[in-house]
């Protein structure tokens, strides 16, 4: 996640303690899965979601699931650049893993929920330019043929170089690493002010900077 030298004014969005904080927040939460995925969603719930406490302070990522009536969400911070390599199966993993906590062993598989495996890089995953990587099963044979299962992995890249994204979706990848007053201030995106907000509160909250100090404190008394 961060260096033990980062204080909690420090931090950027990319780092796994910040962005769960923010995350929390479901009402940002559901504006950012719309914002990635292009689509209105009316309510998300968090039931199962990763809590920060349960995060070894050198992880370099923060995963968390997102619900709404028909779909389900699985997003993850990535900052670990040396392991893109297991990337994909690690989205395969999640699928998977979403799958069965829907439904058990032997029930009716029509229950399934539409499922967005979705990784926020801070490097490209497959070295390619791109912003965003949009995958989902399709017919070797015939291309245009999709298969249907409803499930699709996005791979965000914050450093991408290719002109793929609009404007507000740029502003949201490059604050990811740039989350700074100054920059939120210059972005075009509502999206981006309505987070920074969220993110000085934090910020300014001495409880939650007594807890980001108590978590970096564990992970250095564990060494």
């Amino acid at each position: 996640m961060t260096n033990t030298t980062k204080t909690i004014q420090e931090l950027n969005l990319s780092d796994g303690f910040l962005f769960a904080k923010v995350m929390d927040d479901k009402e940002i939460c559901r504006k950012v899965l719309e914002k990635i995925l292009g689509i209105s969603i009316r309510e998300v719930s968090m039931p199962a979601r990763q809590r920060t406490a349960a995060i070894p302070y050198e992880e370099k990522s923060m995963r968390f699931h997102a619900y709404d009536r028909k779909t389900v969400y699985n997003v993850e911070m990535e900052c670990r650049n040396q392991e893109k390599a297991f990337l994909p199966k690690k989205a395969r993993y999640y699928e998977e893993s979403m799958d069965l906590d829907i439904i058990s062993a032997g029930e009716y598989c029509g229950k399934l929920k539409k499922s967005f495996v979705i990784f926020i890089c801070t490097f490209d995953p497959f070295s390619d330019g791109r912003h965003i990587y949009t995958f989902e099963n399709r017919c070797r044979e015939y291309p245009s043929l999709a298969l249907g299962d409803e499930a699709t992995k996005i791979f965000l890249n914050t450093k991408g170089t290719i002109n793929d994204i609009d404007q507000e979706m740029q502003d949201l990848l490059s604050y990811m690493e740039n989350t700074t007053d100054v920059f939120a201030a210059q972005a075009a995106s509502p999206l981006v002010r309505e987070i920074h907000k969220r993110v000085t509160e934090i910020k300014q909250n001495e409880d939650m900077a007594d807890e980001y100090a108590n978590y970096a404190v564990s992970f250095c008394e564990s060494k």
